[in-house]
């Protein structure tokens, strides 16, 4: 999201604590609905992103409910870290219409909240607010 939003200003890199190995396929679907790129999907651990050889990363946000509680690896660059508890659309049970709403939702707060992300970097705050400033980022849809 934050690579399509960022208007190249930005480059986001998505990982997980748990990665099963491939992207959900609503996932996919549910990107390609709404006109943002599939082309660098993967399902990846963030350990790899706590290597001293990746790019220095300025900001970190983990996004799942449930990563509050999981230590997080030590990240080289020291970015600044915020944590937006979303619930995993992928933990939906029932009907397909029911998981693709859970999907579409999150899309939703993760572009609203991406969108605060992006203006709340482009303001410039000093470095000792901007951690404040983007956990305080609401996650409700717009």
């Amino acid at each position: 999201m934050l690579n399509h939003l960022g208007d190249k200003r930005f480059k986001a890199f998505s990982a997980g604590s748990q990665p099963k190995g491939e992207v959900h396929p609503m996932t996919l679907e549910i990107l390609t609905k709404f006109g943002i790129s599939t082309d660098e999907c993967e399902s990846k651990s963030w350990d790899q992103f706590a290597e001293d050889s990746v790019p220095a990363m300025d900001i970190v946000v983990t996004v799942c409910a449930n990563a509050a509680a999981e230590v997080c690896p030590v990240w080289p660059s020291s970015p600044v870290s915020a944590h937006w508890g979303m619930d995993d659309p992928a933990a939906v049970e029932g009907p397909s219409d029911a998981q693709e709403q859970a999907f579409e939702q999150t899309l939703r707060i993760a572009r609203s909240a991406v969108s605060d992300l992006v203006n709340t970097v482009l303001n410039d705050p000093s470095p000792e607010t901007l951690a404040q400033r983007i956990n305080a980022i609401s996650l409700a849809p717009n």
